[in-house]
């Protein structure tokens, strides 16, 4: 999250790669909505969608456990392409939990959407973190970012985005130094030994991974492009100990190669987003990247485990300097 102007706010900015018109109709046309609203899982039944100030939006969330959330979504202020103004949060039985004002600027065919969530106190705002983290509920965002890339270019990709207390130069500093990396990628309860360590342009990684249940397993990076600071692109395939590339033994229909497309965006003093672009690279088949598509609820796993351990590094290593 980024820092809000008001201790009972919260904010969350992203920027998509996709002109502000798309993102405005994702938003707003009810045949775009459906395809990405809500946690990665969830699904929405819409009966009526009206937007424009004191229009409502009346749907149903549908949770992967099965369990349904009505809502009641009530407009204030639509302004087209640029801002909405909104009630979150309410049904028949509650009212709303927060207001939300969101708008939307384009830059070089990019759109910032800048999100606020308002609720009644600094405590009520506590809360609402606890059931967003709880629900997943930023997924959501990187939903719209596949979507946008689906519209656009018809391409299947998995986005992850997370927000740091840690300065830009530290978390870059943490995917590029080799002794920093192995510390904290992987899922929770995983370790990763080094075989072979050159984080470079022109450059690869061979390792070991150890899951939490023992099993071992190899895995190669090879980088193409480190931008100091900004980016971190590196194709990944899994691979035997003499760096062969071979199928995972949990996936046997799964892709030979992923392209790992990775941006730091400074959100404060101190405080850096970190997305995350996974795709499958090179040739597959219809098999494979139907494997990688259906795989998306897990990838949200194993980053989010990745992500805890880099926050706690980077945390231990802000505070030791």
């Amino acid at each position: 999250m980024a820092k809000a102007e008001h201790d009972n706010e919260l904010r969350l900015l992203r920027v998509f790669d996709a002109p502000v018109k798309l993102v405005w109709q994702a938003w707003t046309d009810e045949k775009h909505v459906g395809n990405w609203w809500g946690p990665r899982g969830f699904t929405i039944t819409t009966k009526s969608k009206d937007v424009r100030p004191c229009g409502q939006w009346i749907y149903t969330m549908h949770g992967p456990d099965g369990v349904d959330y009505p809502n009641i979504t009530t407009y204030h202020e639509v302004v087209e392409n640029s801002k909405l103004v909104y009630d979150h949060g309410a049904n028949e039985e509650q009212e709303a939990l927060f207001r939300v004002t969101v708008t939307f600027s384009e830059e070089n065919n990019k759109t910032l959407m800048d999100m606020t969530m308002r609720v009644a106190s600094a405590e009520a705002r506590v809360e609402i973190e606890k059931i967003i983290k709880a629900a997943n509920g930023n997924s959501t965002w990187d939903r719209l970012g596949e979507y946008l890339e689906e519209q656009q270019h018809r391409s299947d990709v998995f986005i992850i985005n997370r927000s740091f207390k840690a300065s830009q130069s530290l978390l870059f500093k943490l995917w590029i130094e080799p002794e920093h990396f192995a510390k904290w990628m992987g899922p929770t309860g995983s370790s990763m030994e080094l075989i072979h360590a050159e984080i470079k342009e022109g450059g690869y990684l061979h390792y070991a991974m150890r899951s939490a249940d023992g099993t071992q397993m190899y895995g190669k990076a090879s980088y193409q492009t480190i931008s100091p600071n900004d980016l971190i692109i590196y194709s990944q395939s899994f691979c035997d100990e003499n760096g062969n590339i071979i199928k995972p033994p949990f996936a046997p229909t799964w892709p030979d190669a992923m392209l790992t497309t990775v941006r730091f965006y400074p959100e404060g003093p101190d405080e850096t987003r970190i997305t995350l672009q996974w795709q499958v690279h090179g040739a597959a088949t219809d098999v494979e990247k139907q494997t990688f598509h259906d795989a998306k609820p897990g990838m949200t796993g194993g980053w989010t485990g990745s992500f805890d351990k880099l926050a706690d590094l980077a945390e231990s290593l802000s505070s030791s300097n």
